[in-house]
């Protein structure tokens, strides 16, 4: 477990994160967690992170602007974290702008677990 790769899942929804959380930790990934876009650079910041699942809808600061923050940071390590958007309405969004803030690939909700645990793999391995 030494070498488990490390993704953040911020999300607001507790049902949701926990259910993330636990799909997840079957595929032997270490999980951390921010309630809200004010904890997200706390967390990128404070430890190795391999990938960001990041709800688009989440308090303080949403996804979207996470993401540009993750993107403009002065760790080039932080700043090419991959980050996977995760939004119940990706129709408000066009991909342009997620390719704009910086998103990597999104991922609608409902949740598709094996979609989910697919393009995590893609991403971290």
């Amino acid at each position: 477990m030494a070498d488990a790769k490390t993704i953040l899942i911020a999300e607001d929804s507790s049902v949701i994160l926990n259910l993330t959380k636990k799909i997840l930790e079957l595929q032997k990934y270490k999980i951390v967690s921010a309630k809200n876009g004010g904890e997200v650079m706390k967390q990128v910041e404070a430890q190795p992170i391999d990938c960001v699942l990041m709800d688009i809808n989440i308090p303080v600061k949403d996804g979207m602007e996470c993401t540009r923050e993750i993107r403009r940071h002065t760790d080039p390590r932080i700043a090419a974290i991959p980050v996977i958007a995760i939004t119940g309405n990706a129709n408000n969004y066009s991909m342009e702008q997620f390719r704009e803030a910086g998103v990597t690939d999104y991922l609608p909700k409902p949740l598709d677990f094996d979609a989910l645990v697919r393009v995590v793999k893609q991403y971290v391995g």
